[in-house]
């Protein structure tokens, strides 16, 4: 079954199987359909080295192309609650073209009990107005920033130096601007120095691009039957 949303700014979205999010506008799922969460962990945060790199400084950075539904940012506060030491801090910036209304993210992130607890601490605090920078107080210690709009001019405004890249834009095939050698080039700039990058997409012109701005890239085992993920260090 699939249900269109009438809402102009989420016009773009239909729902599949109940909660899962689908852009009619790139042809694609928001998340994987085995078990968005699950991958998460696998790609992301392992492919990062978290949460052990949390470790090596009282103010880590994150930098991810593509917000979604808020699902990687969630799972990753989740863990950071669980390994974070007093005094830490984390900001999390995402840079996302098309934000999702506040319903939608709690409609989509409602399919994981997990994510209970973050979910409602974001949606509490999520604007009905979605432009410019958003920029929320979690809590204490976390930090999320999404810049809306364009990400490559987004990236390349961005001051911040990012310790790990979340890379999550659609499918390669599907969305080829999040994956330019120039917007890999503008993450490379903003990745300090032993910074890392992880991925789902394996495809040979996104591992390229990662290699010609400068990244020395590994592959890995994918997540739930995909056969490669990509992730990687700027040396």
């Amino acid at each position: 079954m699939t249900e269109t949303d009438p809402r102009p700014d989420v016009e773009r979205l239909t729902w599949r199987e109940g909660d899962m999010p689908y852009s009619e506008a790139f042809g694609d799922h928001f998340y994987c359909q085995t078990d968005g969460r699950l991958e998460c962990g696998h790609v992301f945060l392992s492919g990062n080295h978290l949460p052990e790199r949390w470790l090596e400084t009282e103010k880590f950075e994150i930098g991810e192309l593509g917000f979604g539904t808020a699902l990687n940012f969630c799972e990753t506060f989740r863990q950071w609650k669980l390994h974070r030491t007093p005094g830490q801090q984390l900001t999390f910036s995402s840079f996302e073209l098309f934000p999702m209304s506040r319903g939608d993210i709690d409609r989509a992130l409602s399919h994981w009990s997990e994510l209970d607890a973050e979910r409602l601490a974001l949606t509490a605090l999520w604007p009905d107005h979605r432009d410019g920078v958003i920029e929320l107080e979690i809590d204490a210690q976390t930090r999320l920033r999404v810049v809306c709009g364009d990400a490559l001019s987004g990236v390349t405004a961005e001051e911040r130096q990012m310790h790990a890249w979340y890379l999550d834009g659609f499918a390669p095939s599907r969305n080829g601007a999040m994956w330019s050698e120039t917007l890999m080039r503008a993450v490379y700039d903003h990745t300090a120095p032993g910074g890392r990058f992880a991925t789902y997409a394996a495809a040979g012109f996104v591992r390229r691009n990662l290699i010609a701005a400068g990244f020395q890239v590994e592959k890995r085992k994918g997540f739930a039957g995909k056969r490669e993920m990509l992730c990687g260090e700027k040396t």
